[in-house]
């Protein structure tokens, strides 16, 4: 079974996080990946939520996609901001927040940034799907 999209559009609030992430878990359920449900509801709960703090474009939603590929699974966040792009810092130790990246960097195999045709920006994450009864 691969070769699965799945992509929803979420308005940028704050309620639009756990919303998103419930919606990961559903879907990643549905495809038979439930050992990414974890670390791909954490990566979009990080991403969802710079998109909310950080993302002040033209659009007042953010679209997730999910693609499920023969040994990847790729999870996308979606924005119309073009100028806040995210960017990997060393978390300060004595910092309250700044570890969303860090966090999506030490859980997926990969994760970049690039621009969308229209306005605004895609970040984007794979995780490798061996090990989950993938065929």
């Amino acid at each position: 079974m691969s070769g699965r999209t799945n992509t929803t559009r979420f308005r940028r609030t704050r309620a639009s996080v756990s919303k998103a992430r419930r919606h990961v878990e559903a879907v990643l359920i549905d495809w038979r990946l439930g050992h990414l449900v974890e670390p791909a509801a954490l990566i979009t709960s990080e991403l969802a939520t710079n998109t909310v703090l950080h993302a002040h474009g033209i659009s007042e939603y953010f679209e997730l996609t999910l693609r499920r590929r023969r040994s990847v699974l790729v999870l996308e966040v979606a924005d119309a901001c073009t100028w806040a792009r995210p960017e990997l810092r060393k978390p300060d130790p004595e910092a309250l927040g700044g570890r969303g990246l860090w966090l999506v960097d030490t859980l997926a195999d990969a994760w970049g940034v690039r621009e969308r045709s229209v306005a605004g920006k895609t970040v984007w994450v794979q995780l490798a799907t061996r090990g989950g009864g993938d065929a």
